[in-house]
């Protein structure tokens, strides 16, 4: 199936060897720590350092599904997609992504900056931890390149020439099976306890539900609106405190291999969707002020994208026809769509093919009512995004929605 070859332990150290742009950084020949440490569902992931702490991360797309194997073949062209993706948004808030050190695309291979002293923030969320700043630095990260990759700062041949190479249908379709189309039409994917079988056929027979679908897919794939990162949830997000604080003094975003130009409000609702299921968590574990914490997630996330992109707005290339009315109208577009796209990803991550530690690792007493109340959470968002959709909202609707279902 693969015409390059695959990095493993063994042959690291000499590739970086034989590279110049790595080798300078890090000493191949004196490597004490050589891991590959992927836990996603595409890549091989390696971490290594050497006796005089240097280190690098090195990762290489297969060409295939890891999750599943070489059953599901996939095109590994994606890392391309990322490395260019984080290049791109490196260049307007270099301190919220991670440097790229090289990218070999006859094999496939990022090398890009150690962030071991981080961690991953759906990983310090399960383990309770406070990571404050983290919020509001993604939605700065949002609106950089929500105005940043758009027509608001592009000329038009420009504009025109990066979304030609951004295309990424491959990968795309993977989010359009499996966001907007599995969890309301079973592909013989999607699982749930027993206990949730009766939430699960709920979902997939209402039919606001199914349009709702619908409307998401097809602005998702029609609404070129930007370079998203096109899989921006708690695991994408590096996150660093020093020792005894609980304020993060970096906050890195990584693995944009789903990055292509697609409509703004899709990153948005899909990390709101996971502050949601990271609420739900807590609630199940009995924490409800940890849970009315992560909660809001919501609103810090979403001042943070407004309050930067208003920022950015008076430097837009183009100010004769899109003056502050539309600026307001596109914030409160953007703000229901949001809703829409959270709506989806709730479902996805309950019903379908790849859930989060956040829900899986519950009890499955405790887990029952988790995801009961995120599929509810879900449905209401898809009735009531047309009304009220602020921030504030859908925290009041998360949090009665997730209280009045828990099993705990």
């Amino acid at each position: 199936m693969a015409n390059y070859e695959f990095l493993t332990t063994d042959t690291i150290g000499a590739y970086i060897a034989s590279k110049p742009e790595l080798a300078s950084r890090i000493d191949a020949a004196n490597l004490v720590r050589l891991n590959e440490i992927g836990d996603g569902n595409l890549n091989l992931v390696f971490l290594v350092k050497d006796s005089s702490g240097r280190g690098m991360c090195l990762k290489q797309a297969l060409p295939y599904v890891r999750l599943t194997g070489e059953g599901w073949p996939m095109t590994p062209d994606r890392a391309r997609h990322e490395a260019e993706s984080i290049q791109a948004h490196h260049a307007l808030v270099p301190e919220l992504l991670p440097e790229i050190f090289l990218f070999d695309e006859p094999r496939h291979i990022i090398a890009m900056e150690d962030l071991s002293d981080h961690q991953v923030w759906r990983t310090a969320l399960n383990l309770g931890e406070r990571d404050e700043g983290a919020a509001a630095a993604m939605g700065r990260y949002m609106a950089s390149y929500a105005f940043g990759t758009s027509l608001f700062a592009m000329d038009r041949e420009a504009l025109s020439e990066a979304i030609a190479r951004t295309q990424n249908p491959q990968i795309c379709t993977i989010t359009e099976d499996l966001i907007f189309t599995e969890p309301v039409v079973d592909a013989g994917r999607n699982e749930v306890l027993p206990a949730n079988q009766r939430d699960a056929v709920e979902l997939s027979s209402d039919p606001q539900m199914m349009a709702a679908m619908g409307e998401a897919k097809w602005t998702f794939m029609t609404h070129a609106e930007a370079l998203i990162h096109g899989d921006l949830h708690t695991g994408s997000v590096m996150v660093r405190c020093p020792d005894g604080s609980t304020t993060c003094d970096s906050v890195k975003a990584f693995d944009s291999e789903f990055a292509f130009y697609g409509p703004v409000a899709f990153d948005i609702g899909i990390l709101l969707a996971n502050y949601v299921l990271a609420a739900a968590r807590a609630y199940a574990l009995g924490e409800d002020d940890r849970a009315a914490w992560c909660l809001n997630l919501i609103a810090e996330s979403w001042q943070g994208f407004e309050t930067e992109f208003r920022r950015l707005w008076p430097s837009r290339i183009d100010p004769r026809v899109w003056g502050d009315d539309f600026l307001d109208a596109l914030l409160d577009r953007w703000g229901s769509e949001t809703w829409l796209f959270a709506a989806c990803e709730l479902s996805r991550r309950i019903v379908g093919l790849a859930k989060t530690s956040d829900i899986e690792t519950l009890s499955p007493d405790l887990r029952e009512g988790a995801v009961r109340g995120a599929l509810q959470v879900a449905r209401a968002l898809v009735r009531k995004r047309h009304g009220d959709h602020s921030p504030q909202a859908l925290i009041d609707i998360a949090a009665s929605t997730l209280q009045a279902n828990r099993t705990n």
